[in-house]
């Protein structure tokens, strides 16, 4: 079967709020991110917050970029 939409992806099939519940929002070096706990223990970076362009230019800040939960702050 194949749908023709103009509608986005993500409202004809929206993902499950379950997906939503693993995430917070954390402060590490100062900068804020939205993160998931993964199965190491560790947090994995789902969305850099920040506002400052150079955040995005470091690889440490990136998306599925890991670090310990013991140099965060809520």
């Amino acid at each position: 079967m194949i749908l023709y939409t103009v509608m986005p992806e993500h409202l004809m099939f929206p993902t499950d709020a379950a997906a939503y519940e693993k995430q917070k929002m954390v402060y590490y070096d100062g900068i804020p991110f939205l993160v998931q706990i993964v199965d190491t223990g560790e947090y994995e970076i789902v969305q850099n917050l920040s506002t400052n362009p150079y955040h995005f230019l470091n690889a440490k800040y990136a998306p599925g970029a890991r670090f310990s939960i013991s140099a965060a702050t809520s």
